[in-house]
């Protein structure tokens, strides 16, 4: 199994509103071939950042099944311009 790791960081004060574009979103990437689940969680220290874990069969269920899919540009739509810098995204084994 494989373990992505992202850290959100989200533009100031739009924090609420990635919250609910997240929740809108969500669908997309748990209806995706390889999906197991996923965790949305925010810091502590810093309300406007996120960590991401999503948990796939295989790499390439993430790299080539969801981002090559055909619901990925409404998740970019949805999501990508509440990131400041953009994310890093790695991904680990967990067996």
């Amino acid at each position: 199994m494989i373990l992505e790791h992202a850290l959100l960081q989200i533009l100031p004060g739009r924090e609420s509103e990635f919250e609910d574009a997240f929740a809108r979103a969500r669908h997309l990437i748990e209806a995706s071939p390889g999906f197991r689940d996923l965790r949305l969680l925010p810091c502590v220290e810093d309300r406007s950042r996120y960590l991401l874990l999503v948990e796939w069969e295989r790499l390439d269920d993430h790299v080539d099944g969801f981002r090559g899919g055909t619901s990925y540009p409404q998740w970019k739509a949805l999501l990508h311009h509440f990131y400041e810098p953009f994310p890093e995204v790695d991904h680990y084994r967990t067996n």
